[in-house]
């Protein structure tokens, strides 16, 4: 897409302005958004700094106040011996035990990050068959709880005989693997 205003250059600036309930877009180039005062921003433009991990990562650190560097230079993995301020630095692990070495200090960065701590995407088919019934499982207990909460005994006792199935089904599966 052409820049609005000058029509030469690609538009890499796409600007969204909603005035009244009345939506306009304008796209522009790089020196045409500078020059412009759509943008209407009162802090300094840079435009082609590239977006990163690392970046959000430090961002997401300095507004949590960061980790006093004392503790910081003491924390390092066990296993590859990198160390956190070389996680902050690269925003990458060394190998997979630096998860488990800098647990603490990047649970809360996740939880903010994600919103959660703990995956709930999709899982393959192939390979994702004692999750989806550790998963159904914990489904069913809720709606126990809720059948239970709400006096609907024989919806409860379905659930739990239906928890009962996955559940031997779940240990069969696991003695096989």
């Amino acid at each position: 897409m052409l820049c609005q205003k000058c029509n030469q250059k690609e538009a890499n600036v796409h600007i969204t302005k909603i005035i009244n309930g009345v939506k306009t877009e304008l796209h522009l180039c790089d020196e045409c958004a500078r020059e412009s005062n759509e943008a209407n921003i009162s802090i300094p433009v840079t435009f082609g700094i590239p977006m990163s991990f690392q970046n959000i990562l430090e961002g997401f650190m300095e507004m949590m106040g960061g980790i006093p560097q004392q503790l910081v230079e003491e924390i390092s993995c066990p296993t590859c011996h990198m160390t956190f301020e070389n996680f902050k630095q690269t925003g990458r692990f060394g190998c997979g035990n630096c998860y488990s070495a800098f647990n603490d200090n990047i649970l809360p960065l996740m939880k903010r990050i994600h919103g959660n701590i703990q995956h709930t995407g999709k899982v393959p088919k192939r390979s994702g068959g004692i999750l989806k019934v550790k998963r159904d499982i914990e489904k069913l207990k809720n709606e126990l709880k809720m059948a239970v909460a709400n006096e609907e005994y024989e919806k409860a006792a379905r659930l739990r005989d239906e928890i009962k199935r996955l559940e031997e089904r779940l240990n069969n599966k696991q003695d096989k693997e």
